[in-house]
């Protein structure tokens, strides 16, 4: 049995008396993609932060090499091989692409002259061997995500990692981009070096890991071969709740039809002739690929690029949403797919986040009442159950899911009679799908209409009473629940029915 490029042996660590990991254990050996999965709380990120030096264990060992480390600090765990790659990429956005491999990977002399050349030619090297056709001179502040994480990774191969974490790598890429991505790690891995790879997308997991190491409050329950072990079984053993928990879906008798679309165009967000009835008491769950046009659509219901053709009825009366404000003021409402930029203002409390759209009713005069607003956003937080240590806490603190959640009370306190939902459960982990799942279950019984709009098949096929599919910026075809199936609704997306 080759020794483990990685060891973590029976770590433990508490934050002011709570215990976020109790007796891990873990290791990873070279030329293989390790994944670790747990819902948000369960533990991942405080060993991932043990592991590059971050932060220090109360217990246990961490063994690099063969070797313990009694103390691991961040610049040792980058002298060991140790490299880890965040959500957020640690790039410097008004620099260069070569002066971002230079900062990190250059050694620091008092007086030297730069040799840009050089420094490009190796730039471009690294470039290369990771599969990037980014151009040395390019400002950072220029790239897309996919292309920073590229760069991202390029920093660690010159670096000489031979440990690779990857923390949510996929959450901000299209399909074809993540396609890319696991090419790369499949070459790296080949190449010998040992990946951890961190995500909330099991199916991602299932595909390109070798083996799976399961966390739940803040202890490793099992350490599996991927050969064998099901999305169900995953999910068992993260929550201790079945698949069918995950997706509570119950028949609801639709009721009036609350919003429709005739041939509505819009020439600005790529929309053309789109019909579609939503009614009250029914998710319509919108699929289709990357680029079809589902975001665009949602853009156009809200007033975000207004329609410049066809008509739009609300209870059966035609109606001019011309922007977000009217939106809401109709009963409309909007939680985008990016929740950070666009669905929460992070530096804001959540009392301030969850009125933003309804401020007319906790104000008087032009003065917000802060007492209303506290019990306005106290109800929406003990409904939602957002887990917060104070009430009063930035919204950046929080953890996905429950930004999610605030995004989703902000959205609710306005009061609206039909909402869209861009991606509800996008980076949040199971447990929290499952909340938000039975909330939505939850307001269609109540009698609203959800529109939600998900890449995520298995969510569409779980969670919608009827399908509605989109292609080239217009509904391909409708389909009920009962015949609904991946391979239909890809068909719909694809234009192969």
């Amino acid at each position: 049995m080759p020794e483990p490029l990685l060891q973590a042996v029976a770590i433990s660590k508490a934050f002011s008396g709570v215990r976020a990991l109790r007796d891990v254990s873990f290791d990873l050996f070279a030329g293989e993609v390790h994944a670790i999965v747990g819902e948000n709380g369960a533990g991942k990120s405080t060993l991932i932060k043990i592991m590059t030096g971050a932060v220090a264990p109360d217990s246990g060992t961490l063994v690099v090499g063969g070797r313990s480390v009694p103390r691991m600090d961040p610049a040792l765990s980058r002298s060991l091989g140790i490299a880890a790659i965040y959500q957020q990429p640690s790039l410097f956005p008004h620099l260069t692409v070569a002066e971002n491999l230079a900062f990190a990977l250059e050694g620091v002399a008092r007086w030297r002259r730069v040799n840009w050349s050089a420094r490009r030619k190796r730039a471009a090297e690294l470039l290369d061997r990771v599969g990037a056709a980014l151009h040395p001179d390019r400002l950072v502040e220029t790239l897309s995500m996919p292309e920073q994480q590229l760069l991202e990774i390029a920093k660690a191969v010159g670096g000489a990692a031979r440990v690779l974490i990857m923390d949510e790598p996929t959450a901000s890429l299209s399909e074809r981009e993540v396609d890319r991505l696991f090419r790369l790690v499949e070459r790296l891995r080949s190449d010998g070096l040992g990946l951890i790879y961190i995500s909330h997308r099991l199916e991602e997991v299932q595909a390109i890991a070798g083996r799976v190491t399961v966390l739940r409050d803040g202890e490793s329950v099992a350490t599996r071969s991927r050969d064998g072990l099901s999305r169900s079984d995953l999910i068992q053993l993260m929550t201790g709740r079945e698949l069918s928990d995950i997706f509570p879906k119950k028949a609801v008798t639709p009721g009036d039809v609350a919003l429709e679309l005739r041939d509505v165009s819009c020439r600005a967000a790529g929309i053309r002739n789109v019909s579609i009835a939503l009614r009250r008491g029914e998710i319509l769950g919108l699929a289709g690929l990357v680029g079809s046009g589902r975001t665009e659509l949602a853009g156009t219901m809200y007033g975000l690029t207004p329609a410049d053709a066809g008509e739009v009825l609300l209870d059966g009366r035609r109606v001019d949403i011309t922007s977000p404000a009217r939106a809401i003021a109709l009963g409309i409402d909007y939680v985008p797919e990016d929740r950070r930029r666009h669905g929460v203002v992070l530096e804001m409390a959540i009392p301030a986040n969850v009125t933003l759209a309804s401020l007319h009713l906790v104000s008087r005069a032009g003065f917000i009442d802060r007492d209303a607003e506290h019990a306005t956003a106290s109800r929406y937080v003990d409904a939602l159950r957002v887990k917060a240590a104070s009430l009063d806490d930035p919204v950046e603190s929080l953890s996905g899911g429950n930004q999610q959640k605030v995004a989703l009370a902000r959205a609710l306190a306005a009061n609206p009679t039909v909402l869209i939902l861009d991606e509800p459960t996008q980076g949040v982990d199971v447990g929290s799908k499952s909340e938000i799942h039975a909330l939505m279950q939850s307001l269609v019984e109540r009698g609203l209409a959800i529109l939600m709009i998900s890449s995520e098949l298995p969510e569409i096929l779980g969670m919608s009473d009827r399908i509605a599919v989109m292609r080239g910026g217009t509904i391909a075809g409708v389909l009920s629940r009962a015949e609904a199936t991946q391979q239909s609704l890809l068909a719909l997306a694809l234009g192969h029915a």
